[in-house]
Order: structure tokens, then sequence, then C-alpha cells
């Protein structure tokens, strides 16, 4: 298996390790929410990418939210799943294949963005500082 690159920002990375290192036990939750590893195929470089999401359910599939704090542009993650929607999740010490999709406008990312919005508010202040339509993605285990 090839190297997997963690996240540049520490704090980020540092959650990261002690999640892989415990298998989820410290790290899975994260200011009383639950987290997953998303590992995703550089759309430039071809490497391996990890990052620490919040995560919600919708039946079996996990649904994330491509957010960036509110940023203008999508994260990194969300641009390399567009480019190659077959993705690594680690959830707790659980770690498999999935597929990454956004979810189409309308009344069920309206529900989904409500479920998330209930997890981690500040979906909603970052949806009111950017621009762009934050995107909501579904991860179906394969």
């Amino acid at each position: 298996m090839s190297e997997i690159l963690e996240s540049p920002i520490e704090f980020v990375a540092n959650h990261i390790k002690t999640y892989v290192a415990t298998n989820g036990e410290d790290g899975h939750m994260w200011q009383g929410v639950p987290c997953l590893l998303l590992t995703t195929t550089g759309r430039k470089s071809g490497a391996q990418r990890r990052c620490a999401l919040i995560y919600g359910m919708d039946g079996n599939d996990y649904i994330v939210v491509a957010s960036r704090g509110g940023d203008a542009n999508h994260p990194l993650w969300y641009k390399n799943m567009l480019d190659t929607p077959q993705v690594t999740l680690q959830v707790k010490g659980d770690v498999f294949q999935a597929t990454a999709s956004t979810i189409a406008e309308g009344a069920d990312r309206d529900r989904l963005w409500n479920a998330m919005a209930a997890i981690w508010p500040d979906y909603n202040t970052y949806a009111e500082k950017t621009e762009r339509r934050i995107p909501l993605v579904r991860l179906t285990r394969i």
C-alpha cells in the first residue's frame, strides 16, 4: 500500500494519527461529534490523501459536508473525489472502500443539510459566509 499523506493542518494531522493508532477509540468522537477518516486520490499527484470529517448517517450511507469552514473554494478532498469517486473510509476500526457522490439539489439535500446542521450547527454559519453552495456528499460502502 502506498503512503497516505495526512492533512498539512497540524491539529487535523494529529487527530488522524491518534484515530489510526487507536482504531478510532480515541478520535472517532471529536468535540462531541462523530468523525470518520476519508482517503481520496489526489487529482494531480495521484497520491493518497487522508482527512478527518464530521459525518452523519442516511440509512447505511455516510454523509459529509464539503464546507471548508465557509471558504470560497471547495476543499481539496471534494475536488479529488469528483475526479476519482472511489474512496477509502475508516469509521472507528472499520476500514472499507466506498463510492462518493454529490447529493443533488432538492428535498433530499435539504433534509440531509438540516440533519448535518443538527450535528454541527456551524455548517449554517459557513453557508452564510460563502457565495458557493456547499456540497453534501454521500459515501456508499462498496
